[in-house]
């Protein structure tokens, strides 16, 4: 059986958890932050774990991570 080739663009944007979940920063924090509040930009600042909908499609895209 080959191995899985890992997504190396996933690899860079997660991390995983100690108790295995995973970690991702949040969008709309790169450019046009003149328009954002000071509030919105201050909570795009913190990693968020991944929704679970979304988990078994990157354990997929993420196979030994």
């Amino acid at each position: 059986m080959p191995k899985i080739k890992t997504n190396r663009a996933a690899a860079k944007r997660f991390k995983k958890t100690a108790t295995g979940q995973l970690k991702r920063n949040k969008a709309y924090k790169s450019h046009i932050l003149t328009k954002k509040s000071t509030k919105r930009k201050r909570n795009l600042r913190k990693a968020i774990i991944t929704d679970s909908t979304n988990v078994k499609n990157m354990k997929k895209v993420l196979p030994y991570l």
